[in-house]
């Protein structure tokens, strides 16, 4: 929410913001946020953190177990080394600092979906701390810490008065990652949480698939008048969008600012956890939030500590793409696109290379920028292309480039190479191909377009003299007729020039 604008609050009295944080029309008072993020990500592994199981989403429930992410009796886990790869990556990608020796501890609580009975986590140790992302507005919003942890399963409760288990992501091996209380607004949220999202993208940890559960997000959010300590934290769990993450502290904060001016401590905040119901737009209480000592932390007696050491943390350094601020600041400065098509180009990682690889080959960046964001990326969930994602569409970059060499020597138009891209797409055809076979060559013959040119202007006295009178863009009403004669096969500029030429206007 910017400066200026409004936000309702439970009984629908509008919060104002003004500078840093909220002014109620209550009282005067200025409410200040202060907001925190845990955000849960699935590694991109092919099995499991501590066991061999093989996960992927959407198999039958309970097909993909086994007496370790079960937790049978006897059976000892085994750490991922892919998992631990995946994770120091995104902790250089995000500038923390990976320890030498880090270990792994049990967190132990009792759930329907957790077989062993505790979680295997990290507590008092993790494998990495600091770092950090910068927001596009030029904040910083610390990390305090990320560590690696085993997932639970799945607890299904719509099904009346039963509750069935699906232990299928038990063990899925998850990094969870601590902000520091650094961001004040739903909006450096969302922001933090899509620069978060592209990075671990770009690095190839996680396909952060939140539809699949590969991203989620708790936040801790309080708030307090401008000038006092901090108050009690409300924990809000398992956001599954970032949609709901910014409606949720939208209406957190609203509620416990109403909560504060009710004048009842009893009705002042409480530290606990509490869920987001996005039909209903609110948050209810889940259950009262359990501190460090609940979880009776102590060190994983089945699992040695890890050791990362200098050597190999080096080369997976090495193997860090460049990531997406520093492409698009590369991209705004030396091909001249704006920021916001820097922004669309970068979001993904696929989206960059290809871009990348199609603007060298053409040497045309903006044209290929173009044709990208106004064609390529719309094709995606398009059932005639068939393609779900931007890296299921069937073209290469030097194929774009191909198109755009046609549309930039005037060989073809651009309506007509908006078909031949399709037709690319869906047949797997090059460019000159289509244009041949689809008859869309553009029309050089300067006869036969003097000749449409000279049948346009009978009867068009009125247009003729304002050309002449130094009003060239009159001819834009000529120009539908020739393309009509010419089956809209005439070159646009060699019909302008041929217009102008025929009127004696240079």
């Amino acid at each position: 929410m910017k400066t200026g604008e409004s936000k309702t609050n439970a009984t629908n009295e509008p919060l104002r913001m003004k500078e840093i944080g909220y002014v109620s029309p209550r009282t005067g008072v200025r409410w200040i946020p202060v907001i925190g993020l845990e955000v849960h990500c699935q590694l991109k592994t092919r099995t499991k953190l501590f066991c061999g199981c093989e996960y992927h989403f959407g198999a039958s429930p309970n097909s993909i177990t086994c007496p370790k992410c079960t937790g049978q009796p006897g059976a000892l886990p085994v750490l991922n080394r892919e998992a631990l790869a995946l994770a120091v990556r995104a902790a250089l990608a995000l500038d923390c600092r990976v320890a030498e020796q880090s270990k792994f501890d049990r967190k132990n609580y009792f759930y329907c979906d957790l077989p062993k009975g505790y979680q295997i986590s990290q507590y008092d140790r993790p494998y990495c701390t600091g770092g950090g992302i910068q927001l596009a507005s030029g904040k910083f919003v610390r990390l305090t810490r990320i560590h690696m942890e085993e997932d639970a399963g799945k607890a299904i409760h719509d099904r009346g008065d039963m509750t069935l288990v699906d232990l299928n992501r038990a063990g899925v091996p998850l990094i969870e990652s601590v902000t520091e209380a650094d961001i004040q607004t739903a909006e450096e949220a969302h922001d933090y949480l899509t620069s978060l999202k592209e990075i671990l993208q770009y690095v190839g940890a996680s396909d952060c698939d939140m539809e699949k559960g590969s991203l989620r997000c708790d936040v801790n959010i309080s708030v307090h008048p401008v000038g006092e300590p901090w108050r009690t934290k409300v924990e809000i769990k398992n956001l599954n969008s970032f949609r709901f993450v910014a409606a949720a502290i939208e209406y957190e904060i609203a509620r416990q600012v109403e909560a504060y001016e009710s004048g009842d401590p009893a009705q002042h905040p409480v530290q606990e956890t509490r869920l987001y119901d996005p039909q209903k737009g609110v948050t209810r209480t889940m259950r009262s939030k359990e501190s460090a000592h609940d979880y009776r932390y102590f060190a994983e007696p089945d699992l040695p500590p890890v050791h990362v050491d200098a050597a190999w943390l080096a080369r997976e350094r090495s193997t860090i793409p460049e990531l997406p601020a520093s492409r698009r600041a590369r991209y705004v400065a030396d091909m001249g696109l704006s920021v916001k098509d820097a922004g669309v180009l970068t979001s993904e990682r696929v989206v960059a290379d290809f871009f990348e690889a199609a603007a060298r080959i053409s040497g045309k960046p903006k044209e290929c920028s173009n044709w990208i964001q106004n064609e390529l990326l719309r094709m995606v969930g398009d059932p005639e292309v068939g393609a779900t994602r931007f890296e299921e569409i069937a073209l290469r970059p030097h194929d774009l480039a191909s198109l755009v060499e046609l549309v930039d020597k005037g060989t073809l138009q651009t309506n007509g190479a908006r078909t031949v891209l399709r037709e690319m797409v869906k047949t797997g055809k090059n460019a000159r191909t289509l244009v041949t076979e689809l008859g869309l060559e553009q029309v050089q013959d300067t006869a036969a377009i003097e000749r449409w040119c000279r049948e346009a202007l009978v009867g068009k006295e009125k247009i003729v003299e304002d050309v002449r009178a130094g009003k060239p863009n009159a001819l834009n009403a000529l120009l539908g007729p020739v393309m009509k004669a010419s089956g809209g096969k005439a070159n646009a500029q060699l019909v302008r020039e041929t217009f102008l030429r025929i009127l004696g206007v240079s």
